[in-house]
């Protein structure tokens, strides 16, 4: 196993969203225990705190419908200056959100040292939405197209002007809602897609392999698992957001885990999504840290 200096950093934003509650989810992930937990396995942690979100009252939407759209931005080239430094100090970034829009902060940051870099997005929803596709103008549903350079010109150029990612370095596990407007990008650009029909057709072992061997033939220079807690079924992980029945089990999420820190690609990880008011007794931020620790090499022997 890898001994790993790690940089933790929350991002308690909860506005890319209209559900209250999911600003708490770095508290609740720390309280589970993870510093804990990676410290045991051998790795130096270093909590860099949270990052700092502006407080907002009005929910009403902002420009081209999209809801808290400068609050958004402005935590998101926070945290990627945050990450950018982070890797030029030859650290493994860790964020804990907070809602998936930090994902768009967290791309441009590791876009600044990655040329080629792979994404697994590990999650119930592509996340593909733009301003004129997205039903609801809930930033947390685009920071995947946005990363890919489409969308609001704010958000597109967070830390750097243009795309961060290839979209056909991306791959998708775990997707089961996904909306017309997301369907047609995915095609479009050429995004890998595992649904849950993979899954449950081929398991969990062959769709982490597959993925293995796609960024070998993409020959990308670096992994970055970007894990939506409601890409796991509503059973293990009621305290989220937008629950999908029907998601990939606490089981086949440990095992991805385990493989993924066999193949030792991943570096760079985010775990999002865990909204303390909607959990039962910190759940679904323990089943976080627990994936997060067979992530980091935790073993049953």
């Amino acid at each position: 196993m890898r001994e790993l200096v790690i940089s933790l950093i929350g991002v308690p934003l909860d506005l890319g969203q209209s559900r209250r509650g999911v600003d708490m989810g770095p508290s609740a992930i720390r309280y589970a225990g993870a510093v804990d937990r990676l410290q045991a396995l051998g790795h130096h942690i270093k909590d860099e705190g949270n990052v700092s979100v502006s407080p907002i009252h009005d929910l009403s939407c902002n420009e081209a419908g999209l809801k808290n759209l400068t609050e958004v931005t402005e935590a998101t080239e926070e945290l990627a200056a945050k990450i950018s430094a982070i890797v030029k100090d030859k650290k493994f970034p860790l964020v804990l959100g907070g809602d998936h829009s930090i994902a768009i902060g967290t791309l441009a940051g590791l876009s600044e040292h990655y040329k080629n870099l792979g994404v697994i997005w590990y999650d119930a929803h592509a996340d593909m939405n733009t301003s004129e596709t997205s039903p609801s103008g809930n930033i947390h549903g685009m920071p995947l197209a946005v990363s890919m350079g489409l969308g609001h010109e704010r958000l597109v150029n967070v830390h750097s002007e243009g795309a961060k990612i290839n979209p056909k370095n991306v791959v998708i596990i775990g997707a089961r809602s996904v909306d017309p407007g997301e369907r047609q990008l995915i095609k479009e650009k050429g995004v890998k897609v595992f649904t849950m029909h993979e899954i449950d057709r081929y398991g969990m072992s062959a769709v982490i392999q597959q993925t293995l061997e796609y960024f070998a033939s993409r020959k990308v220079d670096g992994v970055h698992l970007s894990l939506d807690l409601d890409g796991l079924d509503p059973l293990y992980t009621p305290g989220v957001g937008t629950p999908v029945p029907g998601g990939i089990t606490y089981r086949e999420s440990h095992l991805a885990m385990e493989l993924l820190e066999d193949a030792n690609v991943i570096t760079s990880a985010e775990f999002v999504e865990v909204n303390p008011i909607l959990d039962k007794y910190n759940k679904t931020a323990d089943v976080a840290v627990g994936l997060m620790g067979s992530l980091f090499g935790e073993k049953l022997l």
